[in-house]
């Protein structure tokens, strides 16, 4: 029974490290759809007080940031699924080739991970009869044979994310009076980061309070640019 432990172990950490990246790129993913199109609005509503021009730059933007970053996760991840199918192909030839030779290859994992040379073996032999492909990729690889990342999971997972995250800055412009737009817009927006920094800093284990700053401060940085350009077009060109 002892002999199952490592593969579960290594499945269980893979799962848990799937499921934080997952939701660190949703986070990020959402957190960029707020900068961006936060930019994007106040610019606007710096050179322009126009309703119209504010949906029309707003869901432009929004459109362009979600495809842009569901085109760029499916390719980065297909690049990444590539790679992982590339490399188990390669393993399925080693272990087709040369069993014995990796069935050596996995009990030198086990013996160098502590285990003496009696139990490693034993180890080595109940994981490759049990599903040999599974435990090098578990051990060599670091890769679940059955949970390959789907690009187009990905794709439409960081496509929503941002559209999310850029709802807050736009639907935050247009649904006050005008008076009101940037305050509302800047205090919707300072409270989105916010909750986007506090919760990437508690699934990377960093710190909070400078993850919220520094994410603020970002965000804040973006809006200051963009309105003052907006305004400075206005003034040139109005």
């Amino acid at each position: 029974m002892a002999v199952t432990k490592p593969d579960e172990g290594g499945s269980s950490r893979a799962e848990l490290s799937s499921r934080l990246n997952w939701l660190r790129a949703a986070v990020l993913g959402a957190n960029d759809g707020v900068v961006s199109t936060a930019g994007i609005v106040t610019g606007v509503a710096g050179a322009s007080g126009s309703r119209t021009a504010l949906v029309a730059a707003g869901v432009a933007g929004l459109l362009a940031g979600a495809m842009s970053m569901a085109a760029g996760e499916y390719v980065s991840v297909s690049t990444q699924r590539d790679t992982e199918q590339a490399a188990l192909a390669k393993e399925r030839r080693e272990l087709a080739e040369d069993p014995e030779g990796e069935l050596d290859e996995l009990t030198d994992f086990f013996r160098g991970s502590g285990l003496d040379d009696g139990l490693a073996r034993e180890v080595a032999v109940a994981l490759t009869e049990r599903d040999a492909l599974a435990a090098h990729a578990h051990t060599e690889l670091g890769i679940d044979p059955k949970a390959l990342t789907n690009p187009w999971q990905a794709a439409v997972a960081s496509a929503a994310a941002f559209t999310l995250g850029a709802l807050v800055p736009l639907l935050a412009v247009l649904i006050p009076p005008e008076s009101w737009r940037l305050v509302v817009t800047v205090l919707a927006v300072l409270v989105a980061l916010t909750a986007s920094g506090w919760t990437s800093a508690r699934l990377g284990g960093a710190g909070v309070v400078r993850a919220v700053l520094r994410n603020v401060a970002g965000g804040m940085l973006a809006m200051v640019v963009t309105y003052s350009g907006g305004v400075l077009l206005d003034h040139f060109t109005g």
